[in-house]
């Protein structure tokens, strides 16, 4: 299983994800253990946000997209793509990695009984993107 995170510094989890150009690759092996193989530095054209939809794109290639924050628009877009896009609060690439599959976080388009109103920018009601203790955005 390939998952993909974004990454604009290749050092840290990083958010607007359907603006992203960088992202770290990981391959879980048969013994869920991921490893690091490819960090993808796409072109300005190659962000989800402006690509065109009926084209083949990297990350169609991926099962998860972690990333610090993404839109529900981005959330849609890369489902239909068949990529499930998880929003985490952890920093660390391989970290996030690993607490997703520990099952420590949840798909950002899962449901969640919080309030789940989002201004359209990426951020909650309360003018930013923290987590609730289900691991959603609200």
């Amino acid at each position: 299983m390939r998952i993909a995170v974004t990454s604009q510094n290749f050092r840290s989890v990083t958010g607007h994800a359907g603006r992203a150009r960088r992202f770290i690759v990981f391959e879980v092996g048969d013994k869920g253990t991921p490893q690091e193989i490819e960090r993808l530095d796409l072109e300005a054209n190659m962000t989800i946000h402006g690509f065109d939809p009926r084209s083949n794109h990297p990350l169609d290639n991926m099962k998860v997209l972690i990333t610090a924050g993404s839109g529900e628009g981005f959330i849609r877009h890369m489902a239909a793509r068949g990529v499930q896009v998880v929003a985490t609060a952890e920093s660390d690439p391989a970290m996030a990695v690993a607490a997703y599959l520990a099952g420590r976080v949840i798909s950002a388009s899962g449901n969640c009984h919080q309030d789940q109103a989002e201004n359209g920018d990426g951020f909650n009601d309360h003018g930013d993107d923290r987590t609730h203790e289900c691991s959603c955005r609200s």
